[in-house]
């Protein structure tokens, strides 16, 4: 995939595939033969379909950069390095049934559940036709599925548990999929909505992020045990943990917890370790090179996720003029939604006078 010297971190401009990792890489989901049962029923189309998403989270969070630089927007909250344990989840659901909860770092979870890239970009220019029909910068689309982020950090879980008892209590077969960032599982609400799901028996899987940041909280400073593997077992409910940068293990281990709700087996938090390759924003990607030590970002620069994905592809057969083929064509959609956005911003601007509408339920 092509590296952008301007936007892309360092460590991923100067990257190299290591064959060590390329080999861990598929070793890692067949040490379970559950989740390597999931990732082998994979044809080629799912396959190159998860290759496209990431592709399409990073290009969009490079997109976002690029208007930064512009002076198009003032910040924006990236995903960068972590595509995978966004695009890997999701591919593991029924998209035409499943309801998803993203947060900031997991934007490109709405496009791989149907919202055009043009309708995420509006969202951040608060044009009359984006989503929250510029209400609010966080981006979903309910009627796709796709619940808005909340920004109040930890409030996400009990809603979605609150939409996952609406599917039991309808008995609608839904599974209802959020992520939890580590700074997040410390919040009172988070806690409650474990418990209840466990208790109440929820199709929903609660999906813990682990970036090793919290803004700029690094994990080890305000959690003393060693990562969130056995979370689960403190609500009596089910639990894995899988490779947050590998996007086959994470749509694995997400399968089976999909199958286990769908099932009515109750809820399961999942643990995925990743890294958070810049800042809490853009403002603040130098000050995250000062928070968190160098060799973090070295070692899980390594680590890039659709780099390693690239070259499994390529390691299995998969011609790397189709690989080009798909980047072509989804660069051409960033670009295409990037010009109807900005479009958007001339002939589509909120009237003052509708501010107030939609803020109360009726």
């Amino acid at each position: 995939m092509q590296r952008f010297p301007a936007f892309d971190p360092p460590e991923y401009v100067q990257w190299q595939a290591d064959p060590d990792l390329v080999h861990e890489f598929d070793a890692t989901w067949q040490r379970d033969p559950e989740r390597a049962g999931a990732v082998s029923a994979l044809d080629d189309d799912r396959l190159l379909g998860l290759y496209a998403g990431m592709l399409r989270a990073r290009l969009h969070d490079v997109m976002l950069k690029r208007w930064v630089r512009q002076g198009v927007i003032s910040k924006a909250w990236l995903g960068t390095g972590e595509e995978a344990t966004t695009v890997g989840p999701v591919h593991a659901l029924d998209r035409t049934l499943d309801l998803v909860a993203p947060m900031i770092r997991n934007a490109g979870a709405c496009c791989e559940m149907g919202m055009s890239i043009a309708a995420m970009l509006r969202g951040y220019l608060g044009t009359e036709d984006s989503p929250s029909r510029g209400r609010d910068g966080h981006v979903g689309d309910f009627s796709q599925r796709i619940l808005q982020p909340i920004s109040n950090i930890g409030n996400m879980p009990p809603v979605a548990a609150g939409i996952a008892l609406a599917s039991k209590l309808r008995d609608e077969r839904r599974v209802v999929l959020t992520w939890v960032g580590d700074g997040s599982v410390n919040v009172g609400a988070t806690h409650e909505a474990f418990n209840f799901a466990a208790v109440q028996r929820l199709p929903i899987i609660f999906l813990i992020q682990n970036n090793q940041v919290a803004l700029g909280t690094r994990v080890t400073a305000h959690r003393l045990a060693d990562g969130f593997a056995d979370l689960h077992s403190a609500y009596g409910c089910a639990g894995g943990s899988f490779d947050g940068n590998n996007v086959l293990d994470a749509f694995g281990a997400t399968a089976l917890a999909a199958e286990r709700c769908r099932r009515g087996e109750g809820p399961v938090i999942l643990d995925a370790t990743t890294f958070r390759m810049g800042g809490h924003a853009t403002h603040d990607e130098q000050e995250a090179r000062h928070v968190l030590p160098a060799e973090l970002f070295v070692y899980w620069g390594a680590r890039d996720p659709i780099g390693l994905y690239e070259e499994w592809l390529k390691g299995r057969g998969t011609d790397a003029g189709r690989l080009e083929e798909i980047e072509t064509a989804v660069t051409a959609e960033v670009e295409r939604g990037a010009e109807e956005a900005l479009a958007s911003r001339k002939t589509s601007v909120p009237i003052g006078e509708t501010a107030a509408g939609g803020v109360y339920a009726d």
